[in-house]
């Protein structure tokens, strides 16, 4: 187990390189789609950043996560590659899914990413088969599901977390709380108000952290990793964050206070925060960062006019990838 306080300056450097990529890689979906060219539903990460970089960090490629409808951040930080979400995003055949799956189903086995899911809840269960097999093959990795506040509402949670404690299996449970579900509060629809104390009824560890400091994500999720790792069972982290921008895009929030964001975006973000404790520690030359921003900003761009020029799939790929080939 590593803590963020032995992290080298290259790792935080990283670190930042993928938060900023959200970030840039939302921002930028945001001006795109009221443009038309983007077809389904999209949900948005930015805000949320370091708890996907935070829980990523902490993982190998041949550790399993599965994502959410809001699951751009989990891929990035999982190490997708940009430009083959960028292309899934926009329908494109040479997307990471073939221009299939679109933003709420992207995958990629090869980066231990088992795809986002539409279904609110419908992750832990598949996270959970995931960790029973990685204790059946004994390789010591583990298997993560992120879910939100909504999310942890669903039977299907309750059920994963309940099965993970009674098979003890390396499974980790990242509970997303930005306060707001779809469009109601969590204060609202949480009847105990507290998604860790939910979990540790089931029988396993549960820790609240703050979703926007990296470094609290980090070590949290070492410690779960560890645990995981060392045949003692399950875990939950369940942090407190913000998202920016509605549950989906078209979203009026009306739900929401006239100014809320706008002081969100002072007061919460992951990216100011990492810059202040970086600048504080002298752990990274806030050139470097600057210098991230710019090429962030630069892939994104890349990203965007690729997937625009990229081809859709043809008649002919209408039935492939359907079903696996024995």
């Amino acid at each position: 187990m590593t803590f963020s306080v032995n992290l080298s300056k290259e790792r935080l450097l990283r670190a930042y390189r993928q938060m900023k990529l959200i970030r840039e890689f939302e921002e930028r979906l945001h001006v795109e789609i009221a443009t038309g060219e983007i077809p389904g539903f999209t949900h948005l990460y930015a805000g949320q950043e370091a708890v996907a970089v935070g829980v990523c960090e902490q993982l190998s490629d041949s550790d399993y996560i599965v994502s959410t409808h809001r699951g751009h951040g989990h891929c990035i930080a999982k190490g997708c590659d940009v430009g083959g979400m960028m292309k899934e995003i926009y329908g494109r055949k040479d997307g990471l899914c073939h221009g299939k799956g679109g933003s709420m189903h992207i995958a990629d086995m090869t980066k231990g990413m088992l795809g986002a899911n539409a279904i609110v809840g419908g992750g832990p269960p598949i996270a959970v088969g995931a960790a029973i097999a990685c204790k059946l093959r004994g390789n010591r990795f583990v298997s993560v599901a992120f879910g939100g506040d909504g999310s942890a509402n669903q039977g299907t949670v309750f059920e994963a977390m309940n099965m993970a404690v009674v098979l003890r299996v390396p499974a980790i449970f990242i509970l997303e709380n930005n306060g707001y579900s779809e469009h109601t509060g969590a204060a609202y629809a949480v009847g105990s108000r507290d998604l860790a104390g939910r979990s540790r009824a089931f029988g396993m560890p549960a820790e609240c952290v703050d979703g926007a400091d990296f470094h609290a994500m980090y070590d949290a999720m070492g410690r779960a990793v560890a645990r995981a790792k060392n045949g003692e069972g399950p875990s939950t982290i369940e942090a407190k964050i913000t998202r920016y921008y509605g549950h989906f895009e078209g979203d009026p929030q009306n739900y929401r206070a006239k100014d809320e964001v706008a002081k969100l975006r002072v007061t919460m973000d992951c990216l100011k925060r990492f810059r202040a404790r970086t600048e504080a520690d002298r752990s990274v030359p806030q050139a470097e960062l600057d210098a991230i921003d710019q090429e962030a900003v630069a892939q994104i761009d890349a990203a965007v006019r690729e997937a625009k020029a990229a081809l859709p799939p043809v008649e002919a790929d209408l039935y492939s990838d359907v079903y696996i080939q024995y």
